[in-house]
């Protein structure tokens, strides 16, 4: 890459952090949260902020974040950097996908190797109500 010259104007370098919040905040309403600070606004991100995002999602997103940039530009972009993008990206999905927690309903037998609970009943307790918190929403303990 020796023989690029890079100089990007401060308007070219904002538009492409805005285009990777855009991208960041996108992946994040779709579950994928790897931590990075979305900003309330467009106008609140700063260039010298740092994501705080894993080393392992780093090449998704410089990756998927050329393919998203190079139009603009007036680039193509190379199949083997297409290739990598859609690898890493799932490399990332698979680390971020959890499966949803949930409580057994209280009909359903215990099994064989559990105890009776205090009730004597060998069907499952009655499920406690779960948190009145989103996946991203604060949960303040006090």
């Amino acid at each position: 890459m020796a023989e690029y010259v890079f100089d990007l104007e401060v308007e070219q370098l904002q538009s492409a952090r805005r285009r990777l919040d855009s991208m960041l905040a996108e992946w994040n309403g779709g579950g994928i949260r790897i931590g990075y600070p979305l900003p309330d606004s467009p106008e609140d991100s700063a260039l010298d902020d740092t994501t705080g995002v894993p080393d392992s999602a780093n090449e998704a997103i410089i990756t998927n974040l050329a393919i998203r940039l190079a139009p603009s530009f007036g680039k193509t972009v190379n199949p083997s950097t297409k290739a990598s993008a859609k690898s890493s990206f799932a490399v990332l999905m698979s680390r971020a996908a959890m499966p949803q927690e949930m409580q057994l309903p209280s009909g359903m037998p215990a099994g064989a190797g559990n105890k009776p609970q205090h009730t004597g009943s060998v069907f499952m307790p009655e499920p406690s109500d779960a948190l009145a918190v989103g996946p991203d929403s604060p949960l303040i303990l006090e």
